[in-house]
């Protein structure tokens, strides 16, 4: 069950698409769903953790990104919905000028 989970999320493979040499998709799907319920991966992942660290195969590294992403210059004050009226354009009288 635990390499049917590993193959589709290393794979990226749809649950359908599990290979049959893993059994069924469905029961391998509820397992995942049950045990990220019931917190079994979280006790399995904290227990590998500690006997990594304790064995001292852990090399802890905290990275902080300060990036700024800013949005496109056409994205600030983008129309949210409607179509753009039209513009109107000034076209000068064919009469005579007001004097």
């Amino acid at each position: 069950m635990i390499d049917a989970i590993a193959f589709k999320y290393r794979t990226g493979t749809p649950w359908m698409d599990l290979p049959e040499r893993f059994g069924s998709w469905k029961g391998a799907h509820n397992r995942l769903r049950m045990w990220a319920a019931d917190g079994t991966w979280e006790k399995v992942f904290t227990a590998l953790l500690a006997q990594a660290d304790a064995e001292g195969d852990l090399d802890w590294v905290v990275a902080i990104d300060s990036t700024v992403v800013r949005a496109h210059q056409h994205a600030a004050g983008a129309r949210q919905k409607g179509p753009r009226p039209a513009s109107r354009t000034i076209t000068p009288s064919a009469g005579p000028a007001a004097g």
